[in-house]
Order: structure tokens, then C-alpha cells, then sequence
């Protein structure tokens, strides 16, 4: 097997600004222990998220250049309409300016109290969205998916039984709508297969329930089917692509993962009246349907990106590279996910730390820990960003402590990739000495994204 080259070259650099330790603990002190507070500046290896980090291509930013801003029926509205329909198949196509715009209007519509959504797992805003109209978002993940240290090929799926038996119980007319999300985030980056989907579909349709996909990482779920189900190895990643929106009513998408673009989304279905509600909507919060809050110039990047992402020497070098920090890490005694997944690495904090309980936030301590020694920005996705509480106030935790590393598409190079490699090795040998965090400040929705911490004794 000859090394996988990146398949481009690289037009044009953006300078980092190099840190000492020193210097590392003052500023993330600070940010309030938070590295959602760091200047970007401040930051040397940026994997906080994949979302709107990607480098666009010469094509895109030619796309940039042939905008067209006209308020009403843009011609570039029309191309970026038809390259999500040629991908998805859907009837109605409305613009968004990302992925959590697309969920507000969804959901306001469909949700409600005494509502349910149920999903393989809702990432953050796509649960925030859900639960801030009153609906409860309930997430169904099979049980291999909850267990970081098994491989499978699928671990992203949904417990289809499980499903079933929720629909049964809380009654098919207080269930709008049934997600999947692509790959599943919060599960470890980890693909749906599509017998999975298949078969959730079923489900729905037995219930009379619209499936939609939360599907901004659609390419990447669809090249891992390539890869590891049966009867797809020949198949072109656009049709796989095709075949799994066929299973689908409807989708939402952050443009700024599989798109990759800096901003837009997209909202997408087949029933008309609800597509008129949307758009309804729309206009209210977003902009009239044919730019929905993007500029002419942002629709033409993500009507290029959609172009670009079915790529098959792109998707081969962007899940090869991700799983070459995953090996590297595994074979350094590092705990992850495994195996690792399409957009990102996921550091089982649980087994990384111990010694220190979920409501002392070890994903938070290894955050911290990564940035300081190193310069890295990553995520906790453990108890800080999903944790809640009962009505004594105690914390809930989730299944699962983890720590993100998204890496942006087309940014980093393997150099890069060993740094991180070298830095998250060194905090691992050196864990012993890592204190656990209390929250002094926290939002009632979305805390993770402005909480502020500080280190326990």
C-alpha cells in the first residue's frame, strides 16, 4: 500500500502564532478554563470542531468571485438548489446560514411539550433546538456504540428495537419526526450503515413517522459503507449517497462540514405544507427562501463543495488520515473510541483519568491539559457539554466522557498530525498529576460553549 498523498496542493498559508507553556496557562486562566473562550490566535492546533474550518478550494473561491446578490431568485440560489438536489432527491430545498438555523425552523414548527424526537444520538444544538420548544430529544444508540473500547464497523447506528418500543409507548401521534444522524457526532464520529437506516425507515413507515436525516457528515457515512457493507464496494460514493436521502423525508445539514464551506446549510423535504411552513418562517428569521440568510457568493462555495466532497481520492485521504491519529494514539496506550472515526478522534476520558468522576469533568481536565502542554484546542463531550440535573441538583451524566479532536478538511498536514500525536501521548504519561474542574459559571442552554471553570485541589 503506497503512503496517501493529500489530494491537492496548497495555494496559499495562513501564519500561526507560536506560544510558550507559560504564557498557555495564563491565557486559558484567563478564558475561564474554557477553550471556547481562547482568542484563535492564542491557539497553535485548532480541533475544536470541523465545522466552518475547512480550506476552501480555488474553485470555491472562484464560485466567491461569480456570486450573484440579487435579493430575490439569485442565480446562484438555482445552482446551489440543484447540487443538493442531485445528492439528496428532495422537492424543497431551503436555504439556511447553518445547520442549528435549519433546526430552529424544523422544530419550532414540529416540536412542542409533550413531544418526541428520537435519534441514534442529537448532537448539541440539534438537542438544544429540540428541547427548547418544550420536546424531549431522546437518543437511541445501539449498545456496541455506548462501549468506546469495542471495534465494529457501525457503532453509529440505532437500536431499532428500542425504537420501536419508545414509538409503542409514548404513542406514534406525539412523535413528529425520527432522526438519524451522519455520521453519529456525539457517538465518536462512528457511521450508520444502511440496512440501519433500512430498517429505521421501516419503522417509520409501519408508524406513519417522517424520517430525517441530520446528514452533515453524509459523505463521509457514505464512504464508509463503501468500505465496510456488503454489496457497496463498487458502488460511486454519490450513489450511495443518493440511496440513503431515498430512505429519508427530509434533512438537515450544516453546509460547513461535508460542504466544505465557512457558513450555510439547508433544510430539505418532500411534503409541501411543511415546506411552505418552513419558508414561512424563514422569512421571518432568516431571509427570503432563495438566499435564507447567505450571500449569493456562500451559496455558489456550497454548490462547489457539494461538487467536490463525493471525491473518492478526497474521502480515502481524509478517513485514512483520521485514522492514522487514531492508530498512533491506540498503539501509544492512549484510550479512544475505536475504531476511530470520519471527522474526528475521541478520547475516552473515562479511562484516561479514572480516578477523577464525572462531576469533576475529566474531558474538561484533559481539554485544559492538551492546550497548555501543547497549544491544542479541542472539546469536552462528556458531562459539561450533555450533562444535567435532577431535581436535587445532582448531575446527570451521560454514557460516555470524551474529548474531541475535529480535524479541519484540507487544513492540517501529517506534521501537524504528529505534533498532536507527540502532545497528547506526553499528557497521557503524565495524567497522574491532573485535577479535576468545578463549574463557577454556566448558560441555562448550550453551557459548554460559555461555562467558566476553574481547577479543583
Amino acid at each position: 500500500m503506497k503512503t496517501i498523498i493529500e489530494p491537492f496542493r496548497i495555494k496559499s498559508v495562513e501564519p500561526i502564532r507560536f506560544t510558550t507553556r507559560e504564557e498557555r496557562l495564563k491565557l486559558i486562566e484567563i478564558a475561564g478554563y474554557n477553550p471556547f473562550l481562547l482568542h484563535a490566535d492564542d491557539v497553535l492546533i485548532d480541533l475544536l470542531t470541523d465545522s466552518g474550518t475547512s480550506a476552501m478550494s480555488s474553485k470555491q473561491w472562484a464560485g466567491i468571485m461569480d456570486g450573484d446578490e440579487s435579493y430575490a431568485g439569485s442565480k446562484s440560489f438555482y445552482r446551489f438548489e440543484d447540487a443538493v438536489k442531485k445528492i439528496t432527491g428532495f422537492s424543497y430545498i431551503i436555504p439556511t446560514h447553518q445547520g442549528r438555523a435549519s433546526e430552529k425552523i424544523l422544530f419550532s414548527i414540529i416540536g412542542g411539550p409533550g413531544k418526541y424526537i428520537p435519534n441514534n444520538t442529537h448532537f448539541d444544538t440539534t438537542r438544544a433546538n429540540v428541547e427548547f420548544t418544550g420536546a424531549v430529544a431522546e437518543d437511541f444508540l445501539t449498545e456496541t456504540g455506548k462501549h468506546p473500547e469495542i471495534r465494529a464497523d457501525f457503532k453509529g447506528n440505532m437500536d431499532v428495537p428500542a425504537l420501536e418500543k419508545f414509538i409503542i409507548e409514548k404513542g406514534k401521534e406525539n412523535i413528529p419526526a425520527c432522526m438519524i444522524t451522519i455520521t453519529n457526532n456525539s457517538g465518536g464520529g462512528q457511521p450508520v450503515s444502511m440496512q440501519n437506516i433500512r430498517e429505521v425507515k421501516d419503522v417509520c413507515v409501519k408508524y406513519g413517522i417522517p424520517l430525517f436525516l441530520d446528514a452533515c457528515r453524509f459523505a463521509e457515512n457514505a464512504y464508509f459503507i463503501k468500505k465496510r457493507e456488503k454489496g457497496y464496494q463498487d458502488k460511486p460514493v454519490l450513489e450511495i449517497a443518493q440511496e440513503m436521502f431515498s430512505y429519508a423525508d427530509g434533512a438537515t445539514m450544516s453546509a460547513k462540514k461535508d460542504a466544505l464551506v465557512n457558513i450555510g446549510g439547508f433544510l430539505a423535504m418532500n411534503d409541501e405544507q411543511l415546506a411552505v411552513n418552513c419558508r414561512n418562517l424563514l422569512i421571518v428569521t432568516e431571509g427570503f427562501p432563495t438566499y435564507g440568510g447567505l450571500a449569493g457568493r456562500d451559496l455558489e462555495a456550497v454548490a462547489q463543495g457539494l461538487e467536490e466532497i463525493v471525491d473518492e481520492h478526497y474521502l480515502q485521504y481524509r478517513i485514512r488520515s483520521t485514522e492514522y491519529l487514531g492508530e498512533k494514539l491506540s498503539a501509544a496506550g492512549v484510550p479512544i473510541i475505536e475504531p476511530p472515526g470520519g471527522h474526528a478522534i475521541y478520547i475516552d476520558a473515562k479511562r484516561f483519568l479514572p480516578d477523577i468522576p464525572p462531576d469533576k469533568y475529566p474531558g474538561q481536565s484533559i481539554a485544559c491539559a492538551l492546550y497548555i502542554e501543547g497549544g491544542i484546542r479541542s472539546v469536552e463531550i462528556g458531562s459539561v457539554m450533555f450533562g444535567k440535573y435532577d431535581s436535587k441538583g445532582k448531575l446527570i451524566s451521560p454514557p460516555m466522557e470524551l474529548v474531541r479532536l475535529a480535524i479541519p478538511r484540507r487544513v492540517y498536514t501529517q506534521s501537524h498530525i504528529d505534533y498532536v500525536l507527540e502532545i497528547v501521548t506526553e499528557v497521557y504519561r503524565n495524567r497522574s498529576s491532573l485535577k479535576g474542574y468545578r463549574i463557577v459559571y454556566e448558560a441555562p442552554v448550550l453551557r459548554h460553549f460559555t461555562a467558566r471553570f476553574e481547577m479543583m485541589e
